[in-house]
């Protein structure tokens, strides 16, 4: 096995982002998000002279790391947004995951990564949920926001990422647990128990496989 890549599905205010990224850290590997649904929506139009030069580095098998750092993030779905299907934009972010997984070690946040990895040795797959309450709390600590405002955001949120999963993935559902090695309820074991699970279940699975630190991990969001 050449390398291990780790996907994670989440729902809004679980803290499945911040779980990959301390996993990516205490790994030594990079953590990928939002950048990536950038680039792709960037090849999607049409950007001639960057396509051209992401399209050579992918037949070349090379990293494209260096283009998702320079990207700005893609913003969270905003409450009153629905889901609108662009199967041009996904066939790219679908070849963009599958590239980093052909050249390094790393941690996938979301876009399906789970689902398109999924006949691949050396991936692991993880769902991390929690309660509303939980999630309720979450959202309006980090986004100073009063819980009609958080209720509404985890609903719209959800919403869309259940309805992009189905969509693209052929009517399979987001939270079926069947789809990942682990589903992890934060309100239960908490941050560090949830960051910790996933390392032992990562030891268990794969014992021999060693990654070797290169570099500091970066979040690519």
């Amino acid at each position: 096995m050449k390398n291990l890549v780790i996907t994670v599905a989440r729902g809004f205010g679980s803290g499945g982002k911040r779980i990959a990224s301390k996993i990516a850290h205490d790994l030594n590997i990079n953590c990928y998000e939002n950048r990536i649904l950038v680039l792709a929506s960037q090849m999607a139009g049409l950007d001639e002279e960057m396509f051209r030069e992401v399209n050579e580095k992918m037949r070349q098998k090379s990293k494209i790391s260096s283009f998702l750092k320079g990207l700005p993030r893609q913003r969270t779905p905003k409450p009153e947004e629905k889901f609108v299907s662009d199967d041009q934009l996904f066939q790219y972010q679908k070849e963009i995951i599958e590239q980093l997984a052909d050249t390094e070690s790393c941690v996938i946040v979301g876009k399906c990564a789970d689902w398109i990895l999924k006949d691949r040795p050396g991936v692991i797959s993880i769902y991390i949920e929690a309660p509303r309450k939980y999630c309720l709390n979450e959202i309006m600590n980090r986004m100073g926001v009063n819980e009609e405002t958080a209720a509404r955001s985890i609903t719209a949120t959800d919403k869309y990422r259940a309805e992009y999963y189905s969509y693209y993935t052929g009517g399979n559902y987001w939270t079926n647990p069947v789809n990942y090695d682990l589903t992890i309820n934060t309100d239960r074991v908490g941050f560090d128990g949830a960051v910790k699970l996933v390392e032992d279940y990562i030891k268990i699975k794969y014992p021999d496989f060693v990654i070797t630190p290169t570099r500091e991990p970066k979040v690519i969001e």
